[in-house]
């Protein structure tokens, strides 16, 4: 099997998380946030509906990492960013990171909302 290591130019991937971390570039974010290829902060959960619609036009899909394991999120937030043409993608948080890197890797417009896992 052939290994091809993925680079990211400029884009910010997502390099490891924890227990209520993610790092991210070379800085650690605390709690949920918002990760995109060229920025990265605190975001105020699901109730935090400005921050997502903010990358209209910039993203095709947003990942969102819902913690440990797979929910429902909520219709409101749902409808709200199809309404912005953002697709929403639901997952645990442990897939939404990879997820994420890996359409990075391949140029995609995307991003991640993710909730820690504790």
């Amino acid at each position: 099997m052939r290994l091809t290591e993925i680079t990211y130019g400029s884009a910010l991937a997502i390099e490891s998380y924890g227990p209520g971390f993610f790092r991210v570039g070379s800085h650690v974010l605390r709690g949920a946030s918002l990760i995109t290829p060229w920025d990265a902060g605190s975001w105020g959960g699901l109730s935090d509906l400005d921050a997502p619609l903010s990358l209209a036009g910039k993203i095709d899909v947003l990942l969102v990492g819902l913690g440990p394991d797979l929910a429902v999120i909520p219709r409101a937030f749902r409808e709200a960013l199809e309404a912005a043409e953002i697709g929403v993608e639901p997952m645990n948080t442990p897939a939404a990171c990879r997820t994420y890197n890996v359409l990075l890797g391949e140029g995609r417009r995307i991003a991640a909302a993710v909730l820690p896992v504790p």
